[in-house]
């Protein structure tokens, strides 16, 4: 008997997933002003990290998420240090930039699907099938029949939450406070900060702009990766699963606001929200055929944000709205 409701179940490890997806989107956009398109497919990677893990090793699958950090984080890096970097030194236009983040994304779904193949042919039955990843049984069980007990409720059995419900939210909050750390209480942060924020003035002053944008991207890349080795414990998953959330990604950066990393949490769990209770509902009263039709809503989301609030929610002057309806209904 679960103690929590499935759908807030699934809004909160949803939403927490696309929290660390959309802030590693905001902070890789905020050093090279350049949409990363192939931030999904950093998640990928995570992915699979996780279904050779748990399936192929028989480990416990949340010791992918570490390592899915490191490789994720290194093919990020790799991209900057290897193509956007050299780009941008021979006077790339950030649209030339964008095409390159897109044709890294093929690259990577490219290795992806030999990866996946290469797994069903030589073991296809440890790792079932590689290119519909759901593996959410073997995920941990928190049994709270115990505490239940000790509470005076009474023998109740099957009184569990799966470990993914805590684990979510429980590594978004704890990335979420780091990167505050980070950018807010270190020598490095500072001059993080002020290379993002003024490039040619902090060269001026000694700091090194280029290391700060690498370790932004491993970073960012590293997060994705995280939040990718939690996905296939959750929901299905396979080669082409970064490429279909991109959409939710960026309508959460955009929403949130992206230039701001607070944004992008704000984004994550409005969207992410969205996403779940808006398709229960639908499917509700519409009916099941609706719910393929799921990233209409996020993209409902962006385009109302592009039009009418383009900095985001973080972005509006709110002080300023509220003079603007007191002096409305004075006149």
């Amino acid at each position: 008997m679960p103690l929590v409701d499935p759908l807030v179940r699934d809004v909160v490890v949803y939403s927490s997933i696309l929290v660390m997806l959309s802030t590693g989107l905001t902070l890789t956009y905020m050093t090279t002003k350049v949409p990363n398109f192939s931030h999904g497919g950093f998640a990928t990677i995570g992915i699979y990290v996780t279904l050779t893990i748990g399936m192929l090793f028989r480990l416990n699958p949340y010791l992918s998420a570490p390592l899915s950090f490191l490789i994720s984080g290194l093919v990020a890096l790799s991209m900057y240090l290897g193509i956007l970097h050299p780009l941008s030194r021979r006077g790339a236009s950030y649209l030339q930039l964008m095409i390159a983040t897109i044709a890294f994304e093929f690259l990577i779904f490219s290795i992806i699907n030999i990866y996946a193949d290469y797994l069903t042919e030589n073991f296809g039955r440890l790792v079932e099938q590689a290119r519909a990843v759901f593996l959410r049984k073997i995920d941990y069980r928190i049994d709270f029949s115990p505490l239940a007990s000790a509470l005076g409720l009474g023998e109740v059995r099957g009184l569990d939450e799966p470990a993914m419900f805590f684990i979510a939210p429980i590594t978004m909050i704890s990335s979420i406070v780091a990167l505050h750390t980070l950018l807010t209480r270190t020598k490095f942060g500072t001059g993080m900060r002020a290379a993002i924020e003024n490039p040619p003035l902090a060269e001026v002053v000694g700091i090194n702009v280029r290391l700060a944008y690498a370790i932004s991207w491993f970073i960012s890349g590293g997060l994705a990766g995280v939040a990718g080795s939690y996905m296939p414990l959750w929901f299905l998953t396979g080669p082409e699963t970064g490429s279909q959330i991109l959409v939710s990604i960026f309508a959460a950066s955009i929403v949130g606001g992206f230039q701001n990393l607070y944004g992008a949490l704000l984004g994550g769990l409005v969207i992410g929200a969205a996403e779940i209770l808006g398709t229960a509902e639908l499917a509700t009263a519409l009916g099941p055929w609706i719910i393929p039709y799921r990233p209409v809503i996020p993209l409902v989301a962006m385009s109302i944000t592009l039009l009418f609030a383009p900095q985001g929610i973080t972005g509006i002057s709110w002080p300023s709205l509220s003079r603007v309806k007191t002096s409305g209904a004075t006149d």
